[in-house]
C-alpha cells in the first residue's frame, strides 16, 4: 500500500527522534562558557602599545608635576612608587593604579627606599632631584622614565628588546 505507515495512525514513522538532549545542550554551554572565560582573561591582560605609551607619558607628567610643585612651594617633594600595589603617587594628588598586567619598577637612591616594594624620587626647591628611573613593562614592551639628578627633568624612553 502506498502511503501506509507503521506506528500510530496519522503520524509518519521517522526512526530515531531528532534534536538534542538536555545533557548535550548543557555540555555545549559549559564548553562555551569555559572558552569565553579563557579568551576574556587573555584579552584583559593584553596591554596595547598605545596603553603603554600613555601610561609612560602620564607617569612622566606626574614626575614633572612633582618637580614643579617642589619649585613653587620652595620645599622638598617626593614622588612615591609602590611596586606591590602597582601604583604611584604625586604630592597632593590621588594615587594612580596601573592597568592589570602592567609591572612597575623603581630605581632610586637607597636613602629614598621606604620598604622592599616602595620608595620615591625626591625633588628639591632648586629643581634638582635624587634622580633615578621608573620602568613600566607589559607584554614584552618596556618604557623607562628617566629622572636626571642634576636638573630633575623627566624623559620617556622606549626600550627595544
Amino acid at each position: 500500500m502506498i502511503g501506509h505507515h507503521k506506528g500510530r495512525p496519522g503520524r509518519p514513522h521517522t526512526g530515531a527522534a531528532k534534536g538534542f538532549t538536555l545533557v548535550e545542550l548543557m555540555v555545549v554551554l559549559v564548553i562555551a562558557a569555559v572558552m569565553l572565560a579563557l579568551v576574556g582573561t587573555s584579552i584583559s591582560r593584553n596591554i596595547s602599545g598605545a596603553e603603554m605609551r600613555t601610561a609612560a607619558r602620564k607617569l612622566a607628567a606626574s614626575l614633572r608635576y612633582t618637580r614643579t610643585h617642589a619649585i613653587l612651594t620652595k620645599s622638598q617633594q617626593v614622588f612615591l612608587v609602590d611596586t606591590e600595589a602597582m601604583s604611584y603617587l604625586a604630592p597632593e594628588r590621588d594615587a594612580v593604579k596601573l592597568p592589570e598586567g602592567m609591572r612597575i619598577e623603581l630605581n632610586t637612591a637607597r636613602s629614598e627606599l621606604t620598604s622592599e616594594t616602595a620608595g620615591g624620587i625626591r625633588f628639591y626647591p632648586d629643581g634638582g632631584s635624587t634622580g633615578g628611573n621608573v620602568r613600566l613593562e607589559a607584554n614584552g614592551r618596556i618604557y623607562k622614565v628617566n629622572v636626571a639628578w642634576l636638573t630633575g627633568e623627566a624623559a620617556v624612553e622606549k626600550i627595544e628588546n
